[in-house]
């Protein structure tokens, strides 16, 4: 069974060991946790047989929330996990009374680009070169809330 939460502390490691299996850029244990711990930012999880298969880092600063982070695990994808994760990130958005969601992507990631996309975020514009392990553009996303 699935289940969406916000994250406990007790969730970072599998969260950074969802990072390595993800990213070329992972975050460390230190990483994670100081957003953990940061007072304007949360993290949501989906959980299945107490095993974290997908999360999602945002921060906020008043009106305005940044998807920092988000992965489902790689065996998991297209079955629903993501938008499902989004659906309960929107609604705690919604409960701290964040109205625009904001994220950036790598330009070659279409599949992450279309999965935004068809979720309602437009595409605002491009970052130079803005990643690394590889150097790649990231294409700027955001989705309003209300």
């Amino acid at each position: 069974m699935l289940n969406f939460r916000k994250a406990d502390k007790k969730d970072i490691l599998q969260i950074v060991e969802l990072e390595k299996n993800t990213f070329s850029d992972a975050w460390s244990v230190q990483g994670v946790t100081d957003s953990y711990m940061q007072r304007q930012s949360f993290i949501t999880v989906a959980e299945m047989e107490e095993k974290i298969v997908a999360y999602c880092i945002v921060y906020y600063v008043l009106e305005e929330g940044e998807i920092a982070r988000i992965a489902v695990d790689k065996e998991l994808r297209r079955k629903g996990i993501g938008r499902g994760l989004l659906d309960y990130t929107c609604q705690i958005c919604f409960e701290k009374q964040i109205e625009r969601l904001l994220l950036d992507v790598r330009a070659s990631n279409t599949s992450a680009r279309y999965f935004y996309e068809s979720y309602g975020f437009q595409s605002d514009g491009t970052r130079k070169m803005f990643y690394e392990n590889p150097s790649e553009d990231a294409v700027l996303m955001s989705k309003s809330l209300v």
